[in-house]
């Protein structure tokens, strides 16, 4: 197994989506990229700890490629809005990619830039290692399976690269 790490936007979006892709073991939401051991959602949504909300996927590299998991990281967010998504505002909801290895960094940059073409503005999203990924209290874990039919501005678009972009559909 291995592990990725994601940020965009509020973490039920992204850990909800990423658990529905074949191949993934977990998706676990929490905390990466701040300056504070432990932190705890209140802390982070201070937007004082740098941190960011985020999901680490723990994936079968035989049944998912690092790369389709990008693929889908582009696919349910809108990765040109620096610090927001949807209704969400501040550095803790930004876009990024927190890599594992030169391996990852590579791809991410290779994809990022594929993803591109399929933006009429700038990417902003942020790709840089991983420090430490702190899980989120309990009561996020799954949280749209716990809430059925709570809002998320997470999407999935529809598109890979190579094919015409379809419509969003909500999450």
């Amino acid at each position: 197994m291995e592990k990725a790490t994601f940020a965009g936007g509020c973490f039920w979006g992204v850990e909800h989506l990423f658990n529905q892709t074949p191949g993934v073991i977990e998706a676990v939401s929490g905390y990466e990229g701040g300056k504070l051991d432990n932190p705890s959602y209140e802390q982070v949504c201070s937007g004082r700890t740098g941190h960011a909300e985020a999901v680490e996927v723990t994936y079968d590299p035989a049944k998912v490629s690092y790369e389709q998991l990008l693929n889908e990281f582009w696919n349910m967010h809108d990765p040109t809005t620096l610090n927001r998504q949807g209704p969400d505002m501040g550095h803790q909801y930004r876009s990024a990619i927190f890599f594992h290895n030169p391996e990852q960094e590579q791809a991410a940059i290779k994809s990022k830039e594929e993803a591109q073409k399929f933006f009429d503005r700038n990417i902003v999203t942020e790709i840089v290692p991983v420090t430490h990924f702190w899980p989120a209290e309990d009561y996020h874990q799954r949280y749209f399976e716990k809430h059925p039919g709570h809002y998320s501005c997470h999407y999935i678009r529809g598109w890979v690269p190579g094919e015409e972009a379809e419509t969003p559909k909500t999450a």
